[in-house]
């Protein structure tokens, strides 16, 4: 699959010493790299250099031909023989924790592997239950394909942590839940004790990435919701969040980032999200604003949360309509096309970076311009409406 290319923006790759074991890859991360570098210097000088065909004095082009290559002197990595044009996505020597990965099929992953292909390291907190298949899937090499980056190279993750950030400390735990088997198998999950043993291992961490979500009532209507499920579905998918920044927050080094992950249904009413998922989304949004006021006065943290579009991952089909929600948006969305979850990799990989260093406290759209959308168009009311189609051909 061609990788998608931008003159003005790129990820920059990790030096991978781990062999590629496939000879493609199914991401359509930013393109990066000196692949195609002809293509890539050709339209960055058309955007940056007055045309060939238009006459200028020597004196002053000299001038911005030595400015050009200053700036791209300035972002080459060491040792790349080539360098590297445009405004690079550059997180070497960052140290990532994304909380809430169990498979390679959701945001979560995505966002790892964008974050990893701009050189980032990654640790992973996965829900206990899920931790043994999880590290078994990965140790057994079942996500290789998956883990390709654009390079070809193998994404790494340094460590993964078990973590249920529904409790934040041991205290916390209920007795039934610390004698389960999956639980008492493990140690140190609840939220501070995994924030402490990140601390003991490697000291401090630069991006925080939430990607947590829960609600065990989310096929009843809201009328049909129980106080417990109503609270379950805030305290796993919003307070979580919360919880995660208060105990990683002292060990995030100043400047670093936290991302979360959000969704329409926390402003608009979306029939059959329910459960207290759509008031979860809500408060997270809310929190994500006061969290970043709070985490920026106290530690320069810039505090920031993706509402992705629809996807198809084993997360959503427990809603029981995300097909609908995906053929909603593909005739609804300004762009016609099904979002990738690489798409909103990409865009917390760019949040994450000196990039988005004046960006804080912000709702950022990653679903193709659905919630821009007043009136679905697709309804029979608009059939006598000539309304374009996009040019699949």
């Amino acid at each position: 699959m061609a990788a998608i290319t931008s003159p003005g923006t790129q990820i920059v790759a990790p030096k991978s010493c781990i062999p590629a074991s496939h000879g493609f890859s199914r991401s359509r991360i930013t393109y990066f790299g000196n692949k195609k570098k002809g293509s890539s210097w050709t339209k960055l000088r058309s955007l940056s250099f007055m045309s060939a065909t238009q006459s200028f004095s020597k004196t002053y082009g000299s001038k911005l031909l030595k400015s050009q290559r200053h700036v791209i002197k300035a972002v080459a990595g060491e040792g790349d023989k080539q360098p590297l044009p445009g405004l690079p996505i550059d997180l070497r020597g960052k140290r990532a924790f994304i909380a809430g990965i169990a498979d390679d099929n959701g945001y979560g992953w995505a966002i790892a592997k964008s974050l990893a292909a701009a050189g980032a390291e990654i640790l992973v907190g996965t829900w206990v239950p899920a931790l043994n298949i999880f590290e078994t899937s990965l140790r057994r090499g079942k996500f290789d394909e998956s883990r390709v980056l654009p390079d070809g190279s193998l994404m790494e993750i340094t460590r993964v942590y078990p973590l249920d950030a529904v409790y934040d400390s041991l205290g916390d735990v209920p007795e039934d839940v610390k004698t389960n088997k999956r639980y008492s198998g493990s140690s140190n999950w609840t939220v501070k004790e995994v924030a402490e043993s990140v601390k003991q291992d490697f000291g401090s961490i630069d991006i925080l990435v939430h990607s947590l979500a829960n609600g065990p009532e989310v096929s009843k209507p809201l009328l049909e919701t129980s106080r417990n499920g109503y609270l379950a579905a805030v305290s796993a998918s919003s307070y979580s969040f919360v919880s995660l920044l208060r105990h990683f927050l002292p060990i995030m080094n100043p400047g670093g980032a936290t991302i979360s992950l959000t969704y329409i249904a926390s402003e608009k009413i979306i029939p059959g999200y329910g459960g207290g998922m759509s008031s979860a989304k809500s408060a997270l949004e809310s929190d994500t604003r006061v969290l970043a006021f709070e985490a920026g006065r106290r530690h320069n943290i810039r505090v920031n949360t993706i509402s992705a579009g629809p996807l198809r991952s084993r997360a959503a089909k427990a809603i029981g309509f995300i097909d609908m929600m995906i053929d909603y948006s593909l005739e609804n969305a300004p762009l016609q096309k099904e979002l990738t979850a690489d798409e909103v990799g990409n865009a917390a990989a760019f949040l994450a970076s000196p990039l988005a260093s004046a960006i804080t406290g912000a709702v950022v759209y990653v679903d193709n311009g659905l919630n821009a959308m007043g009136v679905g168009v697709d309804s029979p009311v608009f059939r006598d409406l000539d309304i374009p189609k996009a040019n699949k051909s």
